[in-house]
């Protein structure tokens, strides 16, 4: 065993949380130390080289959540993150038509019309009620949520803010709200829509990630956490990183670097120590032990608790609740190369809508039988995609005249029946080339190579638990004060100096940051230490 230098904060894993938290950490003048377990950083955003000349984004996509509080704070303009705000998308439907997404106000009321015209005279009150609580929940995104057991004056205060927003809404309003948490996305989608696929192509963005159909309590709220983007300083609007969802990445790590931070790959770390209640350090899976005056975990949940720390240290209800934690995975992927664009013959010729996501799901029936084959441990036979091909403005991601093309699905199960094998994830990936062939006749012809990723594959490459993206599922009993349960929703562990600032923390998952900000205002408080986060975080 080797005993090396007394760091003032370690963090696990080199993920845009654990970066994130380190690098306001390191601003405010601690020395810190980022331990990653893989020969590079970023966990789930990662940019590889997919086959020869194309790069892919590993498991995240698009540059949607990410706060731009954050953004500026870190001056990560400078450290060369770039983001191009996300043009538009389209719905496929069977018949050989589509629904299309676009930004321009009348031209999407137009489109709408097209399958609707009470569609598109609803679809204003429907933006408009959207926008109303995004921004009304962007308010708490970086906040420290309040913990309703205690009495302490901040929690005082914070419940007052909750109060003076909700305070803010009338009446109906307030019932409204409560009511559109517990909805599933279907029923809420059906107070506004009747076409077939408009209520499809609203609803896909509710059931991205999650174990749940989109007649399942809750989702309609899981649309809402995907709306809450706004990349281009507008509420709902999504984006991509130049060069893949590395750069988010590399830039974190460079504005850490920057203010004095180090950074360890290949530096698995398989115990958070513990003496006397208080965390003293890590020990790697080398035997190296590193100390620190407090130790900050990326991970999520279930792997904090019950992997890297021993249940003897730990509150018994930690390690209860730690295992009932719901992360439940239900997605794959497929990062593609194409000798050239894929055409769509259902789109007009020069169509911007292949700019955007590409989806293939027109009724809420075939989305709901996507769900069906889940729960019965089976890849969706016609599953439920989201689809980009960023090198249409982003050529560094693909030799000239080529394209990359990225697919996430849903839904594909942990562990299907009888385990996976090569056969059966070559079906499940054949499964999703097919669907694609179906809407473009040309796409095996510029089919080059396609790597398939499945829950366990996602787990094992970017350490998400069952693959989950969120790192924990978004349902009620898991947000705000209860994520990831009562009593340490605060980032704070169960031992002292010991932290957590994973998705498994609010406001929960995507590629947002806030976790791992929120964490570091709350060490860097506990430190009495000048606090390196934007002034106005958690205010709108």
């Amino acid at each position: 065993m080797t005993i090396t230098k007394n760091y003032d904060a370690i963090i696990i894993g080199a993920g845009h949380n654990g970066l994130t938290n380190a690098a306001f950490l390191a601003k405010a003048g601690l020395d810190v130390l980022v331990l990653e377990k893989n020969a590079h950083i970023g966990g789930a955003t990662v940019s590889r080289e997919l086959y020869d000349g194309w790069k892919y984004s590993n498991c995240s996509y698009v540059c949607s959540l990410f706060r731009p509080e954050i953004y500026q704070a870190l001056d990560l303009g400078r450290h060369g993150l770039e983001v191009v705000p996300l043009q538009g998308g389209v719905t496929f439907k069977q018949n050989g038509d589509y629904f299309g997404s676009y930004h321009h106000h009348d031209i999407q009321r137009r489109e709408i019309a097209r399958h609707s015209q009470r569609d598109a005279d609803a679809v204003v009150r429907f933006n408009a009620d959207l926008m109303k609580w995004c921004r009304l929940i962007r308010g708490f995104l970086l906040r420290t949520p309040p913990d309703p057991g205690t009495f302490r004056p901040r929690d005082a205060m914070e419940f007052a803010y909750l109060l003076k927003k909700f305070y803010e809404l009338s009446e109906s309003q307030l019932y409204e709200f409560i009511r559109f948490f517990t909805m599933s996305i279907a029923e809420y989608l059906e107070e506004y829509f009747e076409s077939d696929v408009i209520l499809a192509h609203y609803s896909g963005g509710s059931i991205i990630g999650t174990g749940l159909g989109v007649y399942s309590p809750g989702t309609a709220y899981v649309l809402l956490h995907h709306a809450m983007g706004d990349v281009d300083g507008s509420i709902g609007s999504w984006g991509f990183a130049r060069g893949g969802m590395g750069s988010v990445s590399k830039a974190l790590a460079s504005a850490f670097c920057a203010h004095g931070g180090s950074i360890r790959t290949d530096a698995e770390v398989t115990n958070i120590n513990v003496s006397n209640q208080r965390a003293t350090g890590v020990t790697l899976k080398n035997g190296e032990t590193l100390r620190a005056k407090i130790v900050v975990s990326n991970l999520d949940a279930k792997r904090t608790f019950l992997n890297v720390m021993h249940s003897e240290d730990l509150p018994g209800d930690v390690v209860k609740r730690a295992k009932n934690f719901k992360i439940r995975g239900s997605s794959g992927k497929l990062n593609i190369a194409l000798d050239a664009m894929p055409e769509f013959p259902a789109l007009p010729p020069g169509s911007p809508l292949t700019l955007g996501h590409l989806h293939f799901s027109d009724t809420l029936e075939r989305l709901e039988r996507a769900y069906d084959d889940w729960k019965e441990d089976r890849w969706s036979s016609d599953p439920y995609t989201d689809t980009v091909i960023p090198t249409q403005f982003d050529p560094t991601m693909a030799p000239p005249g080529k394209h990359m093309m990225s697919v996430f699905v849903q839904y594909c199960p942990v562990e299907p029946e009888g385990g996976w094998t090569d056969a059966k994830r070559d079906a499940f990936g054949k499964t999703v080339l097919d669907q694609l062939a179906e809407y473009s006749p040309n796409f095996y012809d510029v089919l080059l190579h396609a790597e398939i990723r499945t829950p366990r594959e996602l787990e094992a490459e970017v350490g998400l638990t069952e693959g989950n993206i969120f790192q924990g599922e978004l349902t009620l009993d898991q947000l705000l004060f209860n994520r990831p349960f009562p009593g340490y929703a605060q980032y704070r562990g169960p031992v002292k100096n010991m932290y957590m600032c994973s998705s498994s923390t609010h406001p929960g998952g995507g590629v947002m940051g806030a976790p791992g900000a929120n964490a570091a205002r709350e060490i860097l408080r506990d430190l009495n230490k000048s606090d390196t986060t934007p002034e106005d975080f958690g205010d709108d």
